[in-house]
This record gives C-alpha cells, structure tokens and sequence, in this order.
C-alpha cells in the first residue's frame, strides 16, 4: 500500500504506561521515520505522571486495563487541532469497523461520542491527543478483554473480533484516510 503514513503491527506484548505517548516513538524504537500509526497488544495502567489529558487528571481518574490493543499515531508539522480531528477520525473508523467485524451487536449499535466509543452504557476505548516539539500525537486503545478496567466496559471478546486483524484493518483505513487527506490538499488551486 503506498500512503503518506507507514503503518506496523508490533509482534509483542507492551505494557502502555503513558511514556510511550513520547515524539519519534515509532522512530526511535522501531525505525520507522515520518508520520505512523504502530498498534500491540498488551496492558495498560497510567499513572498520574503521565496522564496528559487534564481532564482525568483534574477528575483522578484511573486508565487501566488488563488486555488492550493500542495505537499510537504521530504526524510531523500540524497543529493540535489536526490531531484531535484525527483522532475522532479514528474513532469514526474504529466504529464502522467493528460494526462491519462483529457478529455480536444485535439491535444494538456502538456509539461515538467526541473520541470515545460505548455500547450502550459500557466503553469500548480510551484516547486522547497531545502536541510536542516536533509532532501531534494520538494514543488510542480498545478494550480486549473487560478485566482490571476501572469503569463499565465491553471488548473485542464480547464483540467477537480478533485483535490483530481488526489492528491491521484499522490502521490500514486510518493510512489510506491520511493519505487522501494530504492529496486532497495538494490538488487545489491557491484563491
């Protein structure tokens, strides 16, 4: 596929503490220059040090999950803005996604609100976006198993769907969107 954005399955289990929200994560740790979204497996507790979103920090509240699939995407020389849009983008793309994977919804379908995702009273992910020196970043997570998660949740196991290959199709969609978005800037006229 050749997009604007390099796309990687990490083949390991990571636990997400909030450090990995840093610039040139995927760079630094797995060669891969330029703007990326890179997805694992593995568990997640941030604490306080490294929560970025003020809101749950104002609030104390506990991001924790036993089992997740994360995501961190990075773009090069946007505003704060371009990140936060992406982000709701990715939640946009998560939800249809899963509505096309799961054989599970029944009458019932996930909702999303700002960049978060529930089904009926129970949420599905956690997010948010952040800007450093040098990129916007977005961390995003989807429940895979409902165990140590501090609040009402549902998951994949619920809904169904294999964790890689809904991480592999997610982030090839997010790719393809990046990549139509940056064309769609290079091909009009100055007013």
């Amino acid at each position: 596929m050749n997009t604007f954005m390099t796309t990687k399955w990490l083949n390991e289990s990571i636990h997400y503490d909030g450090t990995q929200l840093k610039p040139l994560f995927a760079y630094l740790k797995y060669g891969i220059l330029g703007d990326s979204i890179v997805s694992w497996k593995g568990s997640c507790e941030v604490s306080f040090e490294f929560m970025v979103d003020g809101e749950d920090f104002i609030a104390g509240s506990s991001i924790a999950g036993s089992k997740m699939v994360h995501f961190i995407v990075e773009v090069f020389d946007r505003e704060l803005a371009t990140g936060v849009l992406l982000q709701r983008v990715f939640a946009s793309i998560v939800k249809d996604l899963l509505m096309e994977l799961s054989p599970n919804f029944g009458d019932q379908i996930l909702v999303r609100d700002g960049d978060d995702l529930y089904w009926g009273d129970r949420k599905l992910s956690i997010s948010v976006a952040s800007q450093s020196a040098v990129s916007t970043m977005v961390h995003f997570a989807v429940n895979v198993s409902n165990q140590g998660t501090p609040v009402k949740t549902c998951s994949l196991e619920d809904l169904g769907v294999d964790s890689e290959e809904f991480a592999g199709a997610a982030m090839d969609a997010l790719a393809l969107e990046w990549t139509s978005v940056l064309k769609a800037t290079r091909k009009v006229r100055p007013l």
